[in-house]
């Protein structure tokens, strides 16, 4: 049989379908990461005396310490809840990025997350 046997006439196959619809995906893609940047979570260590504020592209917006801690705590035990509470903000700063961007990568064979 000849190549391109039961293929539609021009040999588009619809291929140009195949591509507008990547484009529209990477159009929304840009939007959910543009709205990322604005999007926070905070999370909070040590029954919420430390509190980080994160953004979803995962920049640390604030750092609030309850007065209270300072004056018991100890240097490590703060560094300590500093730590654990940034920790936490970037996982949930990930979670909140992927809930975002995850359906739309679904879109695209291959690039699921």
């Amino acid at each position: 049989m000849a190549k391109g046997f039961n293929r539609p006439a021009g040999g588009g196959g619809g291929g140009g379908g195949m591509m507008a619809q990547i484009k529209r995906l990477q159009e929304q893609m840009e939007v959910a990461q543009a709205q990322l940047a604005f999007d926070t979570v905070t999370s909070s260590a040590g029954g919420g005396v430390v509190k980080v504020t994160m953004t979803g592209d995962q920049h640390c917006k604030d750092v609030t310490i309850d007065p209270e801690l300072l004056k018991e705590a100890d240097a490590e035990m703060l560094q300590d809840l500093v730590l654990s509470a940034v920790n936490l903000a970037l996982d949930d700063s990930r979670k909140m990025a992927e809930e975002k961007l995850g359906p739309l990568a679904g879109g695209i064979p291959g690039m699921g997350f």
